[in-house]
Parts: C-alpha cells; structure tokens; sequence
C-alpha cells in the first residue's frame, strides 16, 4: 500500500470535503495517512479525524512558526497528547529561520525541549528545517535515542549526513517532481530502508497537479518518480516506503483499510 507520512488533513483547505478527499486516497491505494498536528488546535483536529476515519493516524507538536506560544504548561501538553495510542509521532517542530515568525533562540530551546518530551514518550519526531541546516543537526546531536523523520527534505548534505549518522529516516515530497529540483543525488544517499514519502497537503503539489490543491491521492505521484531516481520498480518502490513507515511509526501503519 501507499503510505502518505506527512499530511496536514485538519488545515482549513479540506474542510469542505475531507471524505471526498480520503475517498480518492483510497481508490488511488493509499493505506495509510498520517494527519500533521502543528499546534494545539490542529493536532485537536488531527486526532478528531483519526476517530472517524480508518487507516488515518496523528501527530502533535508545535511548529517553528508558532514556537513563541510554548509555555511552562506546553511539555505536559504534549505528554498527554502523545499517550493516545493514534498519535504516533510529535511534531511537526524544528527550525524555521526563512520566515522567523518566532525568535531563532524561542525556537532552539522548543525543539530541543520538544524533542525531550518525544523521548520520554517513546515517540518519533517529525522535523521541519529551513535555512538552518547546521542548528537543526546541533540539537539532533543531542537527542541521539530519539527517532526523527526530516520531513519534505530540501535541506543540504549538511543536515542529510547527520542525520543519517543517527539513523533517521529521510521524507520526500512532491518537491522532487519539480522541475527546479536537483539533488537527486541526495535521494541517492539515503538507506533504502530510512526513505519515506509524503504529500505534504494541501501545499507542494506534485507534478501534474502544480498549482491544485495537494492531497494523499497524490503521493503516487511521488512514489513514482522516487523509483525513477533509484532505478526501481514502481510497485517495489511503494512497498518499500510503505514498510519503512510501519517500521518508523509503529503497527497502527499496518492497517490497510478498504476503500470508503
């Protein structure tokens, strides 16, 4: 099956037809969805969709962007989130140093202490960098034990080598279908058994729905040009990324529900 990592399922743009859009994710063979909790309200979100949809699972954490709202009451917070058992990673945290919505030094002491939570609770992380490759690695370094997955990657060899000194895995997004996109060696980098895909949704479209709204149907588009780059089957490409996401996020991503 198609497993789409990475999907921000709660955002305002599926509102009007999330059961049309989780509908074609089926009939296109996706599996799997992990709907993206960015902040307290749309991990709420995630999780509602979660209860009302087979084969869906969350996360939760607070993005860069919003990294000035953690407050003393946050890592409690996101303890309790990530004891429900369809809440399989934290995040979407790390570095965002393109918009800095939040201070850069806000934003270093939550990711590290965001990553510290994920520790304890045995969960993986979900890692958003931008333009601040070498601080993302930094505070990686010291959270060795926790399994982090580096989401849309775009980032440079920089960020790509330590995390593949750490064992993580490496997601990749419509991105690689676009025609500015020229680090296919990067893809070529990774372990085989540490590649995800993901859509993203409802940004980054993929090449041949540029400019339309991104959603999991659309991962096939990825996984098909992922096995271009690696010289694979397109069908061994697919299981491959799917078995890395049951590994990396737990057996909820075994679940392969029939179509709705």
């Amino acid at each position: 099956m198609l497993v789409d990592s990475h999907c921000h399922l709660g955002d305002p743009a599926f509102a009007a037809d999330l059961d049309g859009v989780i509908g074609r994710a089926r009939s296109a063979g996706v599996g799997h969805i992990l709907t993206v909790g960015e902040d307290p309200e749309a991990a709420t979100r995630a999780l509602a969709i979660c209860r009302n949809h087979a084969g869906l699972s969350a996360s939760a954490g607070m993005h860069p962007h919003v990294a000035s709202r953690w407050d003393a009451d946050s890592a409690a917070w996101l303890d309790q989130a990530l004891s429900f058992p369809e809440v399989v990673a934290a995040g979407e945290m790390g570095l965002d140093y393109h918009y800095d919505h939040s201070p850069r030094q806000v934003q270093r002491a939550v990711f590290d202490e965001q990553l510290g939570v994920a520790g304890r609770c045995g969960k993986p992380a979900i890692i958003h960098a931008r333009e601040a490759d070498a601080d993302v690695a930094a505070i990686l370094n010291n959270h060795p034990d926790v399994r982090v997955i580096l989401h849309s990657f775009s980032s440079g060899p920089v960020l790509l080598e330590a995390g593949l000194a750490l064992g993580h895995y490496v997601s990749f997004s419509g991105m690689i279908t676009f025609r500015s996109w020229t680090a296919d060696e990067l893809i070529r980098r990774v372990p085989r058994d540490r590649l995800l895909i993901e859509t993203d949704g409802p940004y980054l479209a993929p090449v041949p729905h540029r400019g339309k709204r991104n959603e999991p149907a659309f991962v096939r588009d990825v996984a098909l040009r992922l096995a271009q780059v690696l010289e694979l089957d397109p069908e061994a490409c697919i299981a491959l990324t799917a078995a890395n996401a049951a590994r990396c996020f737990g057996p909820r991503l075994t679940l392969n529900p029939e179509p709705t």
